[in-house]
């Protein structure tokens, strides 16, 4: 299994700012694979948006968590 992690700030006034780069490559490497995830996905254990998917026969999780840099 691996684990990929876009790091970022949740909130409206940090989209497509430098403070979520993170976020903005994850989510155009998922749209190359035809992947998103969904809205309101946040899992208590990781406190985030969490995406399962697999990728050459192999589990692959992708994260983006909804705490701030600083708590991360």
């Amino acid at each position: 299994m691996k684990l990929i992690v876009g790091l970022g700030n949740p909130g409206k006034q940090y989209e497509k700012t430098r403070h979520n780069i993170g976020f903005t490559v994850l989510d155009n490497f998922l749209k190359t694979l035809n992947l998103e995830f969904r809205i309101q996905n946040l899992e208590s254990k990781f406190r985030g948006q969490l995406l399962e998917s697999k990728i050459n026969d192999g589990k692959v999780l992708f994260l983006k968590p909804q705490t701030f840099m600083n708590l991360s």
